[in-house]
């Protein structure tokens, strides 16, 4: 059980996350009263003032306690609080030949992205974060990964800043395509779900379009979303089996599966199962979206932003490549479906 002498060193790093968080979302919320819509998602906004706040600011050292624990595990419980609004009755809507598209999309993203970010020469790991944004559901796919694969909180952050700001120009030219390809609206819909990278950012490049457009847009962003539980599951299956044959060590189910991946599976199942009335399933969304822009603000204030500059331009171009594959790919998918 967590006591006093344990909770109080968390408090200043945590509330400095909790500001920081406090005036990201404020930020959101001016973007959506100006523009109609959050063009860049709030936990974006927070790990982007917490890189600012560390490069113009020598933080106290009590703050250092309570930033890595946010980083941390309050990431793990919110992710474990995205599987609460997942249900497995997604997948089965959307048919067998679209969920076997969706397949097709990510795993080709993903395994492009890790070899083009090799080509590109950047680190490992830097690339599979690059990978699975772009293959999954951007920010969270990546802040999902990134502790099982135990990636550097620069690659972290570079990975999320560079894929969330290139997403705003995927939702800004996507619906170009609609009289270049004389795309009805369920073919825009299902090719802007295979493409764009987070679930608000397919909201804003759909529902202007039409409604039918954005419900069916977010139905297939959807089902890609299930398949971030699976795939954190098999990184934290070849990385502890690849740390523990370095070292010798044996290998056991607590140490091949991370705790918060097992919750996922558990709350996915639970919601899937309708244990979980849909009320709750708001909250636990809500709460997730919170405690991931805190986890991104204690994540951008651990960071020196010179670290992030050493990779940047390489990261962006090998996510500007993936980018273009993916859109490629979603529009033979798409075509191929032979939808209305």
């Amino acid at each position: 059980m967590p006591t006093t002498s344990t909770i109080r060193p968390l408090i200043p790093g945590l509330l400095l996350s909790i500001a920081v968080t406090m005036v990201a979302i404020i930020i959101a919320e001016i973007e959506t009263l100006v523009i109609g819509y959050a063009l860049l998602d709030p936990l974006v906004i927070a790990i982007i003032l917490g890189l600012v706040i560390r490069a113009i600011w020598t933080l106290p050292a009590s703050t250092s306690p309570g930033i890595a624990f946010g980083a941390k595990q309050v990431l793990e419980t919110a992710i474990v609080l995205i599987g609460f609004s997942l249900a497995l009755g997604t997948l089965i809507d959307a048919g067998p030949e679209l969920a076997a598209g969706v397949l097709v999309c990510v795993g080709l993203t993903l395994g492009l992205g890790v070899v083009i970010g090799r080509t590109m020469g950047l680190p490992t790991k830097l690339a599979i974060l690059i990978g699975v944004g772009n293959a999954i559901c951007g920010n969270s796919a990546i802040a999902a990964v990134a502790p099982v694969i135990s990636a550097r909180k620069q690659d972290v952050a570079s990975a999320i800043a560079i894929t969330a700001v290139l997403g705003i120009g995927v939702v800004l030219c996507l619906p170009l395509l609609i009289p270049l390809l004389s795309l009805t609206n369920p073919e825009y819909g299902v090719i802007a779900g295979l493409s764009v990278y987070a679930v608000p950012q397919v909201l804003a490049a759909t529902f202007p379009v039409s409604a039918a457009a954005g419900q069916i847009a977010s139905l297939v962003k959807l089902t890609r979303v299930l398949l971030l539980g699976p795939v954190v599951a098999l990184f934290a299956v070849l990385y502890r089996e690849r740390d523990d044959g370095a070292n010798g060590g044996t290998l056991s189910f607590k140490k091949l599966v991370p705790w918060f991946v097992v919750g996922f599976g558990i709350a996915v199942a639970l919601r899937s199962l309708g244990v979980v009335p849909g009320w709750f399933a708001e909250i636990a969304q809500e709460s997730s979206r919170v405690l991931t822009a805190i986890a991104m603000a204690a994540l951008g204030l651990s960071v020196d932003i010179r670290s992030v500059r050493e990779t940047g331009g390489r990261a962006t171009i090998a996510v500007l490549i993936l980018t273009g594959i993916l859109v490629v790919t979603a529009i033979a998918v798409t075509l191929a479906l032979d939808l209305p």
